[in-house]
């Protein structure tokens, strides 16, 4: 059974800063009807953050989902909702394997080879001798070095 996103892309912002970021609202399981489904219902629903005082409301039906268009005293903002059937997520727990019927397969338990030894970390360098009140040294550590070239 596929999984859905049900997608958000909202308006946000004011003026020269106003853009779009898009959020996943939830996942559905299901057949891509029950997902659109879900997502006119949230979509009637909704209520953006602006604008704050609303002069017309207009939700529109597209192909893969729902332009929601709000008109403020200045400025229009549209908010569009959209389903997509999710393909990967880093996030998702791994499905638990019940119903196999076969053993999974036998792992090599040979250790794995040893990786080659570091080389030794080089020598710390001279202790410094001496800082002021504000605790910079008064000699750096690296004066005085013969390993540097």
């Amino acid at each position: 059974m596929a999984t859905w996103g049900l997608i958000v892309e909202a308006t946000v912002g004011l003026g020269e800063r106003k853009h779009t970021e898009a959020y996943v609202l939830a996942q559905v399981e299901g057949t891509r009807e029950a997902a659109l489904a879900e997502l006119e219902i949230r979509a009637r629903a909704y209520s953006p953050e602006h604008p704050r005082s609303p002069k017309r409301r207009r939700l529109l039906r597209s192909g893969d989902g729902f332009l929601l268009v709000i008109d403020g005293a200045w400025q229009s903002y549209a908010t569009r909702f959209s389903v997509a059937e999710l393909l990967e997520d880093t996030d998702r727990p791994e499905p638990s394997r019940q119903d196999t019927a076969e053993p999974p397969p036998a792992r090599d338990t040979a250790p794995a080879p040893r990786p080659a030894p570091l080389p030794p970390a080089p020598a710390p360098p001279p202790a410094v001798q001496g800082r002021d009140e504000d605790g910079v040294p008064l000699r750096p550590s690296w004066l005085g070095r013969t390993d540097l070239p």
